[in-house]
């Protein structure tokens, strides 16, 4: 049993580390065949009046004047030393940039998924339990609502809704770390979460209804029903351990795109996040901001991924062996 484990963990790192090196060259080629460079990113039209002694100069700075297969080992083990370079528009280390970011991220990105699931596996246990009755229509309403309707609206609504109807608008008076205001902080950064938790909420909730439905009708339900077990102790021992599986993988899917669906929602409600600085950097065509994040966000995604599947290894040892 442990070796299998271990088989399948191991397989899945190498799965892992595969699909990063093909992030990292997609992420490299991208850039660098978009129009202009490093040179006209930091300059801009002041590039034009360089000489080329000097152009040649800055290209060996950037280290754009040499091959592409130099320059990309050249980033590549610079990104795994831990030197991911300086922002061309801040002047500044991008990991100083990032490192200020991304709490602002992880929080926002934990808080929706923890109202995710609250919101899908209550209404999911809820509406398969009792099908039909109002928490199961709630639950439909939330489902049509949250995949129907982008979040980038919904922010939106919510946010024209606050601020016309009641002047409230708490990001406006700048973003504050949970440490130094605890209500500040939560006020704004609730409802960017709320926003982002209805569509996984969504996705979570529809798998946890059939989940739990599929099981209700197994034999081991109906015989600890007819052994006059409370409905709460058969739901809550036999059902939803047994429907885990179809949730636990729903979840892991949802976070990992969680962690790059922020980009709309943090630029909507002025959050200080890595979503907005990647927006800004593009914006700006800070290329070693955008390169670092971008494999940021590959790697969360692909770590979460490889954790979910190491969970769901765990929870159901027939998948150890596939």
């Amino acid at each position: 049993m442990r070796s299998g484990l271990l088989f399948a963990i191991g397989r899945r790192l190498a799965s892992m580390l595969v699909t990063l090196a093909g992030v990292a060259v997609t992420i490299f080629l991208i850039l660098r065949v978009l129009p202009g460079d490093a040179v006209t990113a930091s300059l801009g039209v002041s590039a034009g009046l360089l000489t080329h002694a000097q152009l040649v100069a800055l290209n060996q700075f950037y280290g754009i004047g040499q091959p592409l297969a130099e320059q990309f080992v050249s980033w590549l083990g610079s990104l795994l030393s831990g030197n991911l370079g300086v922002s061309l528009a801040a002047r500044v280390p991008v990991a100083s940039l990032i490192g200020t970011a991304l709490p602002v991220t992880l929080e926002l990105t934990l808080l929706a998924m923890a109202l995710g699931l609250l919101i899908g596996v209550s209404f999911g246990v809820l509406g398969a339990l009792r099908p039909g009755h109002l928490a199961d229509g709630v639950g439909q309403a939330v489902a049509v609502l949250g995949l129907g309707v982008p979040s980038f609206i919904i922010g939106t609504a919510l946010v024209t809704f606050l601020a016309s109807t009641f002047h409230y608008f708490p990001s406006s008076l700048g973003f504050v770390s949970f440490l130094q205001n605890p209500w500040l902080n939560v006020q704004q950064v609730f409802f960017p979460a709320l926003t982002l938790s209805l569509g996984i909420g969504a996705a979570i909730m529809r798998t946890t209804r059939a989940a739990v439905l599929e099981v209700t009708n197994l034999n081991y339900v109906r015989t600890a029903r007819g052994k006059g077990l409370s409905p709460a102790a058969v739901a809550w021992r036999h059902i939803l351990p047994n429907a885990l599986v179809p949730i636990v993988t729903m979840s892991g899917i949802q976070l990992g795109y969680l962690l790059g669906g922020t980009v709309i929602v943090e630029q909507i409600f002025v959050l200080p996040g890595l979503g907005r600085l990647l927006v800004t950097s593009i914006s700006n065509r800070d290329f070693p901001v955008v390169q670092s994040i971008t494999v940021l966000f590959a790697f969360s995604f692909v770590v979460v991924n490889m954790l979910t599947d190491i969970l769901y290894t765990i929870i159901d040892p027939r998948t150890r062996t596939r």
